[in-house]
């Protein structure tokens, strides 16, 4: 079986865990001379931060748009290190797992890459693990690692 790869999606929730599979997405990337999109999503508003006012829900958006940055900013230094293309996208109002998919799906792209470890303790139990979302909802390949 042959499998070209020229495009692929690294999602970012920007965490130290998440180096790991940046390093292997980028590695891919650079033996495959494909092309890589580096994507933050950031996730809607909640009912609770509605509650406490517009202009804190605005503040909490901004700073995680700014989180989305630097973390795609990772993602784009990463492969600039190694000579590979990177497009940073960050994207808002979607589920993070819901919106990785979408991405994929609506964009074409040939493999998802991601870490297993972003949000932890009651987040976790609460949303449930978006690598194990993706995996189970994406019509396209991820590769996840740890």
């Amino acid at each position: 079986m042959s499998v070209n790869i020229r495009s692929i999606l690294i999602a970012t929730d920007g965490s130290d865990n998440v180096k790991n599979a940046v390093n292997w997405g980028i590695g891919l990337a650079k033996t495959n001379d494909a092309k890589v999109t580096a994507l933050y999503v950031v996730p809607p508003a909640g009912v609770g931060v509605a509650m406490r006012g517009e202009m804190w829900a605005k503040a909490l958006e901004n700073h995680l748009k700014d989180e989305g940055e630097k973390a795609t900013a990772y993602v784009l230094d990463a492969g600039k290190k190694e000579g590979v293309e990177v497009e940073c996208v960050i994207t808002d109002g979607k589920v993070p797992a819901n919106g990785i998919v979408d991405f994929a799906t609506e964009n074409n792209v040939d493999l998802i890459v991601m870490g297993t470890l972003g949000l932890t303790g009651l987040t976790h139990i609460l949303l449930g693990s978006v690598a194990e979302n993706v995996v189970r909802h994406a019509k396209k390949p991820v590769l996840v690692i740890p």
